[in-house]
């Protein structure tokens, strides 16, 4: 029996690499794992406590990276927001 550490309450490996990236309200978790079906990165958003999680296959990364980068093109386009904010 391997030894993993205990993550959202259930027994998962320890994650292979993690990033966090901290906003006004919101950080990000991103942490590359790899479980019997292959690797993933776990997205996790943590906004004041509240905490919702994504999974990711690697298998989809690339395409998930170039339509996130459309995203931001098409944003720069559009230019500021009026009155700021974001999600």
């Amino acid at each position: 029996m391997r030894n993993y550490e205990y993550d959202d309450e259930r027994r998962t490996p320890p994650a292979l690499h993690s990033e966090k990236i901290v906003g006004d309200r919101k950080i990000f978790f991103l942490d590359l794992k790899e479980n019997d079906r292959g690797r993933f990165v776990k997205i996790t958003e943590d906004v004041r406590g509240r905490r919702d999680t994504i999974m990711l296959p690697m298998e989809v990364a690339e395409e998930f990276l170039e339509a996130l980068q459309r995203c931001v093109e098409v944003d720069h386009e559009m230019g500021p927001v009026e009155g700021g904010g974001g999600a």
